[in-house]
């Protein structure tokens, strides 16, 4: 395959002219929201991409989606420039387009100061978003069907500083040092369109101590994403691919992020944790029983109780319960030191990521449902939401987001 045309770096940035240059409800239900169904197989080991993969960056959807998750995971939110227009933006994704051809390849940026840090065979992807605002007129234009802000949550406590942008990159990898000059490039070019918003990085586990893929694990000790639909399955294209429309190949992307309370979580007994979730800990099965592929057993009793409680998790996100609404989730562990007056403390938590077609009709009912009645909201709270159309793909020769701005 010949390389895609580039585009003149110095053509790219110097734009003139009469523009210039220019926020889960019961945040821990979104833990594992839309988690429950019975996929054929175990959601890590569905999911496409294998560790040490080179993978491209071509094709009807971008690919940072669909491939498994990674051990590292960086995300930033941009707020575009006062000044900056449509032709501005294609400016901007021509940009972004070389960029993210040259450094998925392990390649340097075009006037990359430092290409040795880019790394072939790193599971390296790279996923953009647009944010609510810049959906309209003059800009990408209205954005696919269903898309909008999360509407604000009763028990959000949401924090200007993780919420919102008008822009969004996923920078996902098997190396932290990768992905983090990738981050770098690309917040570096667009600096003459975009400033950035906020920074966002965590951490995952993907794969077990026999080298097979896992599902993963939250800091609560919890296997996060079971029943993830299969990538590639009729079942993940109708959840989480816009169908039609100037948007069809894209899907919409939640962000949030969700601070936990290790310290009281860890008064709990085995037990409680566990009927919390409605999920066992040591593998994710159902407390119903079976493995984690299993489907749960909502009828279940034991000793005239329900196994799985009227309020845990898994019964509140249950697809049956909810229309038949399910998304594509994704996560990232952190840590960050936070000065209080009490001095430094250490806050823990997991930056949630929600694929969908319909942002308003699959993520926002199933979300409201969480929030009503949710065990997990008592060891959780969402301090960040924001939301962000994901670009359909492009192909080779073209560049991102062009049948939006062309």
């Amino acid at each position: 395959m010949s390389p895609a045309p580039r585009v003149s770096r110095r053509r790219l940035l110097g734009y003139v002219g009469s523009t210039g240059v220019g926020a889960a409800a019961g945040a821990g239900a979104v833990l594992a929201v839309g988690a429950e169904e019975a996929p054929p197989a175990s959601s890590a080991a569905a999911a496409v991409g294998a560790p040490g993969r080179t993978i491209e960056p071509w094709g009807a959807h971008q690919p940072g989606v669909a491939t498994a998750q990674t051990e590292v995971t960086e995300l930033v939110a941009l707020d575009l420039r006062a000044d900056v227009d449509r032709e501005a933006l294609g400016r901007l994704m021509r940009l972004w387009t070389g960029d993210i051809e040259a450094l998925t390849a392990g390649r340097g940026a075009p006037g990359d100061p430092a290409p040795w840090l880019s790394q072939p065979a790193s599971d390296l992807t790279i996923t953009v978003g647009v944010g609510p605002d810049a959906c309209r007129p003059g800009l990408f234009g209205a954005g696919p069907d269903g898309f909008a802000a999360v509407p604000p949550m009763s028990r959000d406590r949401l924090q200007e500083r993780w919420s919102g942008g008008d822009l969004l990159v996923v920078v996902a990898g098997r190396d932290g040092t990768t992905v983090a000059h990738a981050v770098r490039r690309l917040v570096a070019d667009a600096a003459p369109f975009a400033r950035a918003r906020w920074r966002q990085a965590g951490s995952w586990n993907p794969t077990g101590p026999d080298g097979r893929p896992q599902t993963g694990r939250n800091l609560f000790g919890q296997v996060d994403g079971s029943g993830n639909p299969q990538p590639g399955s009729p079942l993940f294209d109708s959840t989480v691919w816009v169908r039609e429309g100037r948007w069809a190949g894209g899907s919409t992307l939640v962000v949030r992020r969700i601070r936990m309370d290790l310290d009281t979580w860890d008064e709990l007994t085995r037990d409680e944790q566990e009927r919390s979730v409605g999920r066992a800990l040591a593998d994710g099965a159902p407390l119903t029983g079976g493995m984690e592929i299993d489907e749960l057993d909502l009828s279940a009793r034991s000793q005239g109780r329900l196994v799985v409680p009227v309020d845990a998790h898994a019964r509140r996100a249950h697809p049956s319960l909810n229309g038949g609404r399910r998304m594509f989730r994704k996560g990232a562990n952190y840590t960050r030191e936070v000065e209080t007056e009490q001095g430094v403390e250490v806050e823990s938590g997991l930056v949630f990521l929600a694929y969908q077609a319909d942002l308003l009709d699959q993520f926002v009912p199933v979300q409201r449902m969480l929030d009503e009645s949710d065990q997990l909201n008592e060891w959780t709270t969402a301090i960040g939401s924001a939301t962000f159309a994901v670009l359909p793909g492009f192909e080779q020769g073209s560049w991102l987001g062009e049948q939006l701005l062309a």
